[in-house]
């Protein structure tokens, strides 16, 4: 069974769990220094924050599913949208390991569909890494 996915950056982290945590009436699933995520059933989402507070708002929208097979249907559902998919692969972001592809609709929105098979102890690697406190500090 497919998942909704959102994924918002927030200024002020604990301000936002608080927030969400009133809002959905449940605490996180994963919660670090710099993320968040409930994996709520009804309604079925992924609901997940990430500290930007230079930049807050929405993130990206996704769906997740539950097994390889199910991600090649959504995959293909991709390809039938006829945008430009970028195909991430498998990869370590928020604190978990999958797999994953993007597209970006018309009004330019970034759609993710992806396969999450493990967690991660950093929240990404590769493309995904975040840079130290330092060097966003500096930018």
């Amino acid at each position: 069974m497919k998942r909704f996915h959102v994924n918002v950056r927030v200024k002020n982290l604990e301000e936002s769990v608080a927030f969400y945590t009133a809002l959905f009436a449940a605490k996180p699933t994963v919660l670090k220094e710099d993320y968040a995520k409930w994996m709520l059933e009804d309604p079925r989402i992924n609901f997940a924050l990430s500290l930007h507070p230079e930049n807050a708002g929405i993130e990206h929208l996704g769906i997740q599913v539950e097994s390889e097979e199910e991600l090649q249907g959504v995959y293909a559902q991709m390809k039938n949208a006829k945008g430009a998919i970028r195909e991430e692969g498998k990869c370590t972001c928020c604190y978990a390991k999958s797999e994953k592809s993007w597209i970006t609709d018309p009004q330019g929105v970034d759609w993710e569909t992806f396969y999450t098979f493990g967690e991660a102890t950093v929240y990404g690697e590769g493309a995904n890494a975040r840079k130290p406190k330092e060097e966003t500090a500096a930018i």
